[in-house]
């Protein structure tokens, strides 16, 4: 098993991209909790990320709104299930903690769905951001929450605002 990282910047501080064996498998912030040590994201080489890196710039720019890209997401079974899911949360909305847990058939398992999504290994692209408490409240945030809220209002068309965001 091969792992392979590099850095880049975006409007949200400098993201940490792994592939494991040439497939993206992380991407994580700064401070973020649930961040693998260091020395676990093998060797510098930006080789693996071209399309990333493409996809996550066109993101950043307003231009991209689904990402299409190979993924290796290492977990539970259910952590995988609820990862997958978060994939389907559409551009510019959101969904509860209750919600998911409903939608995966375990109507009682919103706190089993906020722990898989604070494990979710590839921020952002994985939209785990997405997520917000039962009242519409912003609850947790493995990135933090100030994250989560410039990036949900950056999702959210906060047009007028944008200059506000970065």
């Amino acid at each position: 098993m091969e792992r392979l990282h590099t850095l880049i910047d975006s409007p949200y501080g400098p993201l940490t991209l792994v592939a494991t064996d040439g497939v993206l498998s992380g991407l994580y912030m700064t401070d973020q909790r649930h961040r693998p040590a260091e020395e676990t994201f093998g060797d510098r080489d930006p080789a693996p990320f071209g399309e990333a890196i493409s996809q996550l710039a066109a993101y950043f720019a307003g231009e991209l709104k689904d990402f299409d890209l190979p993924l290796r997401l290492d977990g539970t079974p259910f952590q995988r299930t609820v990862w997958d899911e978060l994939r389907r949360i559409p551009y510019g909305e959101t969904r509860t903690y209750g919600e998911l847990a409903a939608i995966l058939g375990k109507p009682g398992a919103s706190r089993a769905v906020g722990l898989a999504n604070g494990k979710n290994p590839i921020g952002v692209i994985v939209p785990c951001h997405r997520v917000v408490g039962a009242n519409g409240s912003l609850t947790g945030y493995g990135g933090g929450l100030a994250r989560k809220q410039r990036l949900l209002a950056f999702e959210g068309g906060a047009a007028g605002g944008e200059d506000a965001l970065f």
